[in-house]
């Protein structure tokens, strides 16, 4: 409780209370630190979930019906249109404190209404949507940048020189996506990088636990001041873009931009993630950790909203004593046009919704068709491959065919060699057998002119003579073995 103020009651409104992300965290960690210093916070949502839980395990009423809560608050702290126009619709008449908490969220456009009396921005971005984009005058709006529960998150051991284990920290990284290219930056150097949100199926509940192991985290808003926090160096990233590392030389005016999507204009790029990886400096980590332990802590950024608390009431006990106090018609006109505007949106949702419908019926029949489609390509599969073995059977007997017929003709051609080679000998025998009948009838005709010579017709007279003859032929044979050859 601040100095000299009393206990409030606060109604706290949220799109819901259920996944621990952003502002329902906020809500969680304000609304116990408001409990702890003696006032009555409530919380409203139509959707909620564990963080609900943890509040009424702090004592903090939570409610989905705002019949439920019997007795007006002294003021409302409106997180998202629809909420907000909802309490302020039950409590006609109480003041309220609208916060801006994103740019981009269809749920962060401010409610324009008489019974807010001050606008809040979370950082210089939220600012300018308020004031340049929505026409919320300037000296209505203030400025409470985000904070860390710096009991929880408690410093880490020194950085090493180089960084050895990093953490992909956000409810919408995956392992497909940016956090890809990531992790690809991070296998270079060397990183041993893990995933932890509700998209990757990782959700930390105790996330000062798991930042405590960690030398790189690659997170955005809220999740890179806890890192911050720690100890951690921290590369600004998500999955509508890139940013750069976190420097001290940069830090105040990254930190008034909540290090969140006016930092994140750059692409998921590999060579972008390398530089900041690069970058990375211990020394300089330190120096942005004791900044945000300075500077962001839990109890400082309550004592600054309850300082708008108090301008709240203090600016509406004003209005209402100058006889300005809210006229029912203005509010239910107010309410009348921005449930003009939700409206418009609600019928395209409800247009995209019927398309889905019908583009949901359209993929039925097609999943139907293709598996059909799939069905006969299983079959058509079966018989190709029924007949692919056949032709595989038919081929390899063609091979032993062709082989068979191969070894037929390399058969035939010895054997046409074989035929050849005798028909050419059989010619040159034929002539070698006429060439040896003509030497024969020649020997034969010199035989018969040698028996002829009366000097032969003498001898073998001789030698038919039986004792001549017989001593004659042993003699011959004598003298011939004892001859040499060319004389004999």
């Amino acid at each position: 409780m601040g100095p000299g103020m009393r206990p409030l009651s606060v109604l706290f409104t949220n799109h819901t209370l259920a996944d621990r992300a952003g502002s329902e965290l906020w809500v969680r960690d304000v609304a116990r630190t408001l409990v702890r210093r003696g006032h009555r916070p409530i919380a409203f949502s139509l959707v909620t979930g564990p963080v609900a839980i943890e509040l009424r395990e702090a004592t903090v009423p939570v409610v989905t019906d705002l019949a439920n809560v019997a007795v007006p608050p002294d003021l409302i702290h409106g997180h998202h249109h629809v909420e907000t126009l909802i309490a302020a619709l039950h409590f006609p008449g109480v003041p309220i404190v609208h916060f801006c908490h994103g740019w981009v969220p269809w749920e962060e456009r401010p409610l324009k209404h008489p019974a807010i009396v001050r606008y809040v921005a979370v950082d210089n971005t939220c600012a300018d949507r308020l004031i340049l984009e929505e026409g919320i005058p300037a000296d209505r709006v203030d400025r409470l940048l985000n904070f860390v529960d710096l009991d929880r998150f408690v410093p880490r051991d020194p950085l090493p020189a180089k960084p050895r284990r990093g953490l992909i920290f956000s409810n919408h990284a995956c392992e497909d996506g940016y956090a890809a290219v990531i992790r690809e930056a991070c296998r270079e150097a060397r990183i041993d990088v893990t995933i932890a949100g509700a998209a990757s199926g990782r959700v930390l509940d105790h996330p000062e636990s798991a930042l405590a192991g960690v030398d790189l985290v690659f997170a955005k808003g809220r999740a890179a001041l806890e890192s911050m926090a720690v100890g951690c160096g921290v590369v600004l990233a998500d999955p509508r873009g890139a940013g750069p590392l976190v420097t001290s030389s940069d830090f105040d005016r990254m930190r008034g931009l909540n290090f969140g999507v006016r930092l994140l204009q750059g692409r998921h790029d590999l060579a972008w993630y390398r530089q900041q990886i690069a970058g990375y400096d211990a020394a300089d980590a330190a120096h942005v950790s004791a900044r945000v332990r300075s500077e962001a802590g839990l109890d400082a950024a309550v004592d600054r909203l309850l300082d708008v608390y108090a301008r709240a009431l203090e600016d509406h006990a004003a209005s209402r004593a100058r006889g300005e106090a809210t006229p029912c018609l203005d509010s239910q006109r107010a309410a009348a046009r921005h449930l003009a505007w939700m409206a418009s949106h609600l019928k395209s949702a409800h247009d995209v919704a019927v398309r889905a419908d019908l583009l949901a019926s359209d993929l039925a029949a097609a999943q139907i068709f293709n598996e059909a489609l799939l069905a006969g390509r299983d079959n058509a599969t079966a018989e190709r491959d029924a007949a692919l073995a056949a032709w595989n059977e038919a081929a390899s007997a063609a091979d032993a065919a062709v082989a068979g017929v191969r070894q037929a003709v390399n058969e035939a051609a010895r054997h046409a060699a074989l035929y050849e080679r005798a028909e050419i000998l059989g010619r040159k025998l034929v002539s070698e057998s006429a060439a040896n009948a003509e030497l024969r009838r020649e020997r034969d005709a010199l035989v018969r002119r040698y028996e002829a010579l009366p000097a032969l017709r003498l001898r073998n007279m001789f030698l038919r003579v039986p004792l001549i003859g017989a001593v004659a032929r042993r003699s011959a044979r004598w003298l011939a073995a004892r001859l040499p050859r060319g004389e004999a």
